[in-house]
Order: structure tokens, then sequence, then C-alpha cells
């Protein structure tokens, strides 16, 4: 897997994925950025929800559950001071379907935190992570 980052000037920098997509992330304004993109920090988070949700979905699909939308929401906390890394994170899953099993989301969530979530399970080396989940019946 590879990227490359490009800086386009001040604090805005071009990320292109190895399978040729890009994104582009810039600083806050405080910061010298204009504010163009998301912070690289909120990529990484984007990162991990995109891998978990991933993860979930492909779960509670093979578990024949009949999802119409998974939404995972993320809030984090950094440390105060540089390097300020996050200190927690957490995530909320929003599972909305028809009849769905609570103890097959939970599973679902759980293989994915512990298993198959390659983010999750490199971050929760240095942060604290913690999740729950909310089901919306269709």
């Amino acid at each position: 897997m590879k990227t490359r980052i490009k800086w386009k000037g001040n604090v805005s920098f071009e990320a292109e994925s190895g399978s040729g997509h890009s994104v582009l992330m810039d600083g806050a304004p405080e910061a010298g950025g204009q504010n163009l993109g998301p912070r690289p920090m909120e990529m990484l988070l984007m990162g991990l929800g995109g891998c978990t949700t991933f993860d979930v979905v492909l779960i509670l699909k093979k578990s024949r559950q009949d999802i119409t939308d998974c939404v995972v929401e993320i809030e984090a906390e950094r440390a105060p001071v540089d390097p300020k890394v996050f200190t927690h994170i957490h995530l909320h899953f929003i599972i909305t379907g028809n009849n769905l099993n609570p103890q097959t989301i939970e599973r679902a969530i759980d293989l994915s935190a512990e298993k198959y979530c390659s983010a999750s399970i490199m971050l929760k080396q240095t942060v604290k992570i913690t999740h729950d989940y909310e089901i919306i019946n269709a």
C-alpha cells in the first residue's frame, strides 16, 4: 500500500492513494490554513470509521441481517499539549434495518474492533477506544 502527499502551499496538502484517489487536507485558519479540506487528524478518524463500518456492514450482511443503513459517529479527545495525540475515541454505531438482532449487531462490532479492523487494532495500542450502538427499525 502506498500514498503520496504533495504540499500545495501554506498548510494545504494533496494526498493521493495508491489506487488513484485524492483528497485535499488543510489546516485551520489559525494555523495558516484556508479550511479547504479536513485536517490530517480528522482523516485518521475518517479512516478508522471507514474501516470499521466496512467490517460491520459485511459481517451483518453475512449474518443475514436486513440492514438498510449503517452510520458511525466518532468523537475523539486529544491531549492538550504537543504532540496532541488522541487519548480517547468513542464510536457510536447507528444501524437501521428490519428485525435486527441486537446480539448479532454487538458481535459484528466486537469482531471488527478485536479481529478485523486494522485501524482499530493499531490505534487501540495507544488510545482508549470505546463503542456503543443503537438500532433503528426501518
